[in-house]
């Protein structure tokens, strides 16, 4: 996988903060922001998506991380699927000269220019940073203070020249995600002050400069983009010293934080889930919209993606994005899609999920309705039975069931009782009467407004796991799915007590403890890593139902698995 900007000292304190529940408990807002020009400017960038894994590469060039060169067709097809702004995260470590000037090289910022204004000429809200320059050297700011803010300095000194006569559509954030962890501190407090200073002198140099810049909106993030309280008031106090109007604060959100890896059995969107997103941006308001600074959530998805989309089961993440869409909406607060290439090809200008992206589309103007599941097991030789699902309505009705153009007849195909959705034994016989395990059908389920929810019809047997050998770097259990998908996976040892990495958990991490492939599930060298010697019994869980036991032995570097 392409490499990504939640990097791992800024995933693990944002897990942790949701992991632990640090965020207050607090009611929504009854009354609108304040109408301020910024708040009408924010709410006027929504929606908004990432140019991810770019010019923010660390590298040569924006190649560096495996996307094309950016061109300017790519940023009017983002214009086209209907997005207000663009953020353009920018590295500028590998193009900065030596001191005591540290110049930017003249062809790296005539390309950030470049693609800065194919962005305005398209009309969208644009915003340029300090991207990874955060923990590539402004995270040793403790131990390096001079040299560390005489470089800052100087780059925003450069990149405020540069972009002083542009449009107000042109907003500069000071730094993305920063933390000053490299000196050894673990004190919010210093880390806080670091931050400060960094963006006082941020602020003093793009409103000395000149041009546009004496009232260009500045963006201020959070320590680390995190929404925990702590930081947030932080970053409120210390803005609000400036007493300047053209401020929006920033936080960053990748989900609760087990619910978006797959971990400890939160492989659902659940109720705990959806109130991590609820108590989370109540209290981003209550901060700061409440108060005047209008909030971007300047990246947004789920940590799982940075493994891979499928980590969350695909109805499970389509609820995710369309209540987080929706509740930041009512929130007066925009949103930016983390996208470093997996979502909107920047080859074929495709999404590559097309129902991702319409559900994300639909949340943008309001509610879509969703259901318990997005999946209807059919087990091969069983006898035929009616399957129920609960539909989510979220105030919309059912319009229409299709399947291939068909329309589906109530009685007959299908049931609907308030919101109990019942589809007949007889029609789901006849959708799997091929007898070939796997999907068979796809159910459409229109509605009143919103995007449409697929239900997928699958023909499935008990999955199959046969005995293997290997090593620790290179362990994988042969495995006939029969139509089933992989849930998560428990580990423990025979003589008691989780196995394997966090180990305050049994059901482990999915793709960064075991990754399913095409025909075995594969044991990832992190596991064994920190698996004890000795016999582990695997449990696998399978969205059908079923569970499938697996027992293995790990001797040294030696593995042997024996199915149950």
């Amino acid at each position: 996988m392409k490499k990504r900007s939640v990097k791992p000292i800024a995933a693990l304190a944002l897990a942790a903060v949701l992991l632990l529940s640090l965020l207050p408990v607090s009611s929504a807002a009854s009354a609108a922001a304040p109408q301020s020009a910024m708040q009408s400017y924010v709410e006027a960038m929504q929606p908004g998506w990432n140019l991810g894994n770019s010019l923010d590469a660390v590298g040569a060039d924006e190649t560096a991380w495996g996307n094309p060169r950016v061109t300017k067709e790519l940023i009017q097809k983002i214009a086209a699927q209907g997005y207000k702004s663009i953020r353009i995260p920018v590295t500028w470590d590998a193009h900065i000269g030596s001191a005591p000037n540290y110049a930017i090289d003249s062809a790296y910022m005539n390309r950030v220019k470049e693609v800065t204004q194919w962005a305005l000429d398209a009309n969208l809200y644009v915003m340029i940073n300090v991207h990874h320059d955060s923990w590539v050297w402004l995270s040793k700011m403790e131990n390096n203070r001079d040299q560390t803010l005489a470089r800052y300095n100087a780059a925003w000194t450069q990149i405020a020249s540069a972009f002083k006569n542009s449009p107000d559509k042109l907003m500069f954030e000071s730094v993305n995600e920063p933390r000053f962890t490299d000196g050894g501190t673990t004190d919010e407090g210093k880390q806080q002050a670091l931050l400060n200073e960094l963006n006082n002198s941020f602020h003093n140099i793009v409103r000395s400069s000149g041009g546009g810049n004496t009232t260009r909106p500045l963006v201020i993030s959070t320590l680390e983009a995190s929404p925990s309280q702590e930081r947030m008031t932080a970053t409120y106090n210390a803005i609000s010293k400036w007493n300047d109007k053209n401020i929006i604060a920033t936080v960053h959100y990748y989900g609760f934080w087990p619910f978006s890896v797959n971990i400890a059995g939160y492989t659902t969107f659940n109720q705990e889930v959806q109130n991590d997103i609820t108590t989370t941006f109540d209290n981003v308001y209550n901060t700061f919209v409440a108060k005047g600074i209008p909030v971007i959530v300047g990246e947004y998805g789920l940590l799982g993606f940075d493994k891979n989309t499928g980590v969350i089961e695909q109805g499970e993440k389509l609820k995710f994005f369309e209540f987080f869409g929706q509740y930041l909406k009512q929130k007066q607060i925009a949103t930016m899609l983390w996208d470093n290439g997996q979502h909107f090809s920047r080859t074929q200008y495709a999404w590559s999920d097309a129902d991702l992206f319409n559900m994300i589309k639909a949340s943008w103007s309001g509610r879509s309705a969703t259901a318990s599941s997005d999946l209807i097991y059919v087990k091969k030789g069983a006898s035929a039975q009616d399957k129920n699902v609960t539909l989510n309505l979220n105030g919309r009705t059912l319009s229409s069931l299709t399947v291939n153009g068909t329309t589906l007849q109530s009685g007959t195909d299908y049931t609907l009782s308030g919101s109990n959705l019942t589809f007949k034994a007889s029609r789901l016989s006849q959708l799997t009467s091929s007898g070939n395990l796997g999907k068979s059908a796809v159910i459409t389920a229109k509605f009143n407004g919103g995007a449409d929810w697929k239900f997928n019809v699958v023909l499935y047997q008990t999955p199959k796991l046969s005995n293997a050998s290997g090593t620790t770097s290179s362990f994988s259990i042969p495995t006939a799915f029969n139509g089933d998908q992989l849930a998560t996976m428990e580990a423990v040892y025979a003589s008691g007590g989780s196995a394997g990495p966090q180990n305050w958990t049994s059901f482990k991490e999915f793709e960064t403890a075991f990754s399913p492939t095409g025909n075995a599930i594969k044991l990832q060298p992190a596991f064994f890593n920190e698996t004890n010697n000795g016999t582990v019994k695997l449990t696998f869980h399978f969205w059908s139902g079923e569970k499938v036991t697996y027992t293995i032995n790990k001797n040294g570097s030696n593995v042997t698995g024996t199915a149950s």
